[in-house]
């Protein structure tokens, strides 16, 4: 199929297009207390977005690359692993809304697992890599929707998500299994 086939190109800006992204959890025991723990990065103080919050590893997905290959980067830049195997445990489809032109470009993003292959981080100018207790997430100043999508990305069935916007700006969280 050729390039001009693909319908992506839209004058008027009517139909929903999304920007592919990739979220990843990877997960540890703690060799002293035995507990079970999730890697995530907290935002530095100067990020745009999620500023002084934890979120998972990721970001987005390069032209030239997979879904699949846009984790395994992601994780090498963001904590210096070297990950062998992920697996996609969720897709959530993001609704940013709308404007005078129409549909705001939203987000489609892929939401991977794994364990990581060593505790042993290296820090990269996003922010603060730490090994949060699974049992205690609550504690911590997380993106607000990772205390529904850590639980599913880790122990849960595949899921579907969809995320849409709310009158007061907040978005709505709905997920589903197959």
């Amino acid at each position: 199929m050729k390039t001009d086939a693909q319908g992506t190109r839209d004058p008027k800006r009517q139909r929903y297009q999304a920007i592919p992204r990739v979220l990843v959890f990877l997960r540890s025991h703690n060799p002293q207390t035995g507990e079970e723990e999730v890697l995530l990065l907290k935002g530095a103080p100067t990020k745009r977005l999620w500023a002084n919050h934890y979120n998972g590893l990721g970001g987005h997905v390069e032209a030239e690359e997979d879904v699949y290959s846009a984790a395994l980067r992601e994780v090498q830049e963001e904590a210096g692993l070297a990950m062998q195997q992920l697996s996609l445990r969720g897709v959530v489809n993001i609704d940013t809304g709308s404007d005078e032109q129409g549909p705001r470009p939203g987000v489609m993003m892929f939401v991977f697992a794994g364990e990581a292959p060593a505790r042993e981080v290296v820090a990269s100018h996003e922010g603060e890599l730490d090994w949060l207790p699974l049992e205690g997430l609550r504690e911590y100043p997380l993106v607000d929707d990772l205390y529904e999508l850590i639980p599913r990305a880790l122990q849960g069935e595949f899921f579907y998500g969809h995320y849409a916007p709310r009158v007061d700006g907040e978005m709505e969280y709905r997920f589903r299994v197959r």
